[in-house]
C-alpha cells in the first residue's frame, strides 16, 4: 500500500473544475495516481459518472464531497469522505446549495459593479459550463479574467473575491456541527480542508468535539513545518490525516500528479473505505 499515490481532494466541472468527472479519472490514470477522491464543492452528482470511467482500471475513486460552512465569521470547508451519494441529506443539501450559490454568485456580482467592475451573471453562467451544479468564486474569477479587469486568475482572489475583500460575501452555509453530521448519516468521514494555520489551534479541538474525524494536513502551500504541525495536532486529538491535491484543472499551477500522498501517510482513512 505505501507505494500507492494517492491524491484526496480533486474537482471536476461539475463544480468549479475544468474537467468532466469521466476525464478527471483518464487524466488521473494518465499520472500515475492509484487513487483519487472527487470533492466537488456542496455536490456529488460527478460521483457516479468518475467510479463508471474508473471501472476495470487500476484506478479507485473514493466517493466525496466538499461542504462549505460558516464558522464564527468565517467560510470552512469540510471534506466528507466514502459518502453515499444518495444519501437523503447529501441530496438536500445539494438541492439547497444551488440556490444558495446564485444567490451568492449575484450579491458579489452586485459587488463588483459597486466597484466599477462590471461582469454580467449570464457571461458567469456560460463560463461555469452546462454541466455545472455548484456555482463558485473560480467561475467569477474566470469572468473577470476574460473581460481583462485582472491579469492573472489569481488576481481575482487576491483583489476581489478573497474572504475579507470588497467582493466576497458570505452565504448562509450549513454549520460546521451541520456538516459534519450530514456527511456521518451518509456513511463517511468528514475532515478539515486546507485549515487556516492562524485558526486550526484555535478551532480544532471544538470540531472534534462536533465529531471531526480528520484533517487535511498535506497540500500544495504547506511546507514540512506546517504539515508536522497539523499532523501533531491532529493526532492529540485522535484525528486521522488525509491530503490532496485541491486540482481544479490543467489551467492551475500544478498538473495532476505533481502533487501526491503516499498511501502510508493516509492509510487510516484509506482504511475506512476498505470494504465501500
Amino acid at each position: 500500500m505505501d507505494t500507492m499515490r494517492v491524491d484526496l481532494h480533486l474537482h471536476s466541472h461539475v463544480s468549479d473544475g475544468q474537467v468532466a468527472p469521466e476525464l478527471l479519472v483518464h487524466a488521473a490514470l494518465a499520472a500515475g495516481l492509484q487513487v483519487i477522491a472527487l470533492t466537488d464543492h456542496d455536490t456529488v452528482a460527478g460521483v457516479d459518472e468518475a467510479q463508471r470511467a474508473a471501472w476495470g482500471t487500476a484506478l479507485r475513486v473514493v466517493p466525496g464531497i466538499e461542504v462549505s460552512t460558516r464558522h464564527q465569521g468565517h467560510e470552512l470547508h469540510i471534506l466528507g469522505y466514502w459518502v453515499d451519494p444518495n444519501a437523503a441529506g447529501l441530496q438536500e443539501h445539494q438541492r439547497l446549495s444551488v440556490g444558495r450559490r446564485e444567490r451568492r454568485m449575484h450579491a458579489m456580482i452586485e459587488r463588483l459593479h459597486g466597484l466599477g467592475v462590471p461582469v454580467a451573471f449570464e457571461r458567469v453562467r456560460a463560463l461555469a459550463g452546462a454541466a455545472a451544479k455548484s456555482l463558485g468564486r473560480p467561475h467569477l474569477a474566470r469572468a473577470l479574467l476574460e473581460a481583462g479587469h485582472i491579469r492573472s486568475f489569481p488576481e481575482a482572489f487576491d483583489r476581489f473575491l478573497a474572504e475579507g475583500k470588497p467582493g466576497f460575501v458570505a452565504e448562509g452555509f450549513p454549520s460546521v456541527g451541520e456538516a459534519v453530521e450530514m456527511i456521518h448519516a451518509a456513511g463517511g468521514v468528514a475532515a478539515w480542508a486546507h485549515p487556516p494555520l492562524e485558526l486550526f489551534a484555535e478551532f480544532i479541538a471544538d470540531f472534534a468535539a462536533l465529531g471531526m474525524d480528520g484533517v487535511e494536513c498535506f497540500r500544495p502551500g504547506y511546507d514540512v513545518d506546517d504539515s508536522r504541525a497539523l499532523l501533531a495536532g491532529a493526532a492529540r486529538l485522535g484525528l486521522f490525516p488525509t491530503g490532496g491535491s485541491d486540482w481544479h484543472g490543467p489551467a492551475g499551477r500544478l498538473a495532476l500528479g505533481d502533487f501526491y500522498v503516499e498511501a502510508e501517510a493516509v492509510r487510516e482513512l484509506l482504511a475506512r473505505g476498505a470494504h465501500a
